[in-house]
């Protein structure tokens, strides 16, 4: 079982390289792009926080998928399980509010535009 450890610890790996790389090249991206002066009225900011809520999302759930693995497959105590639970339902809050903060818009609302939701305020 001492592979399932070792696979569990690689995907855990890539995770954080997943994250870590999406989080400097979207800031070299961002940063490039100020210095040649192409923003479009914050248009590249709006995609530089939309790049880093993508690559934590995918992150987050890589990183469940090698938690998931380790508990099924190497200790599923009744504690590892109430953690792994605990663990994706932070993982789902998180997800939803950075789809909020990409789409404007709930999940499950996902024909709902944040220009109509403008449109209803008024």
């Amino acid at each position: 079982m001492q592979w399932v450890k070792e696979i569990s610890l690689i995907i855990e790996y890539l995770a954080v390289a997943i994250i870590v790389g999406m989080v400097a090249y979207s800031t070299a991206r961002y940063f490039a792009s100020l210095i040649t002066k192409r923003n479009a009225q914050g248009t590249n900011y709006l995609e530089y926080k939309h790049t880093l809520s993508r690559a934590l999302l995918l992150g987050l759930e890589i990183l469940v998928a090698a938690i998931l693995i380790r508990t099924v497959a190497l200790e599923p105590t009744w504690n590892n399980i109430a953690a792994l639970g605990l663990l994706v339902v932070v993982r789902t809050l998180l997800s939803w509010t950075l789809v909020v903060k990409i789409e404007g818009h709930w999940p499950w609302r996902a024909g709902y535009s944040s220009a109509e939701a403008g449109e209803h305020r008024k």
